[in-house]
């Protein structure tokens, strides 16, 4: 299974390229300029980084072209999950609360294959100033914290997930086994 990530900038896109590599996924990070037609992917793995997304439409690389164009799933965290709300059409904006450091996850809808296995309360790691304040009809809300209304969303008709918190990182519980679901995903 061939499953690249696309390096939005993040200070930890290498842990995420890990985590697949770990998994015995092949795996490679790749920037966000690469053509689609280049990455030949069964599944894509988008990213965080440290652009700020509110308030603005600007484009992140080709990811615009990747959420449009892509047959496989898609897993965007962090900035990438921002940009996936506002793509669809949500608002990102400046959070009220920023998080930074461990936060307190709740599942809202723990039957997502994202969330298969796991509690319905973890603690995770965060490092955002922005977030999605409103979700756009095309995707579903998954997990929430108390400072951030839209921790975890879905599109509702396409594989495509959003995370808003660091699920490669040691500091996430559960983190290596959302890669896992998100692999099992990536094989139907």
């Amino acid at each position: 299974m061939r499953i690249p990530v696309v390096d939005n900038g993040g200070q930890w896109t290498h842990r995420e390229y890990r985590v697949l590599r770990d998994l015995g996924v092949e795996t490679r990070i790749v920037p966000n300029t690469t053509p689609w037609d280049d990455l030949q992917a069964d599944g894509l793995v988008l990213s965080g980084g440290a652009l700020s997304l509110e308030g603005t439409g600007d484009p992140l690389g080709k990811v615009g072209t990747y959420l449009d164009e892509a047959t496989v799933p898609i897993l965007a965290i962090c900035l990438s999950h921002q940009f996936l709300g506002r793509h669809f059409g949500g608002q990102v904006v400046r959070s009220s609360r920023p998080e930074f450091g461990g936060v307190d996850i709740t599942l809202d809808r723990p039957d997502s294959p994202l969330f298969e296995g796991i509690p319905p309360r973890f603690r995770a790691w965060a490092s955002h100033n922005d977030e999605v304040a409103r979700l756009p009809a095309s995707l579903e809300l998954l997990a929430h914290s108390d400072s951030c209304p839209v921790e975890a969303m879905a599109h509702r008709e396409r594989p495509i997930f959003g995370v808003q918190f660091h699920p490669e990182v040691e500091h996430t519980e559960h983190g290596r086994r959302i890669f896992q679901n998100f692999l099992r995903i990536c094989r139907r």
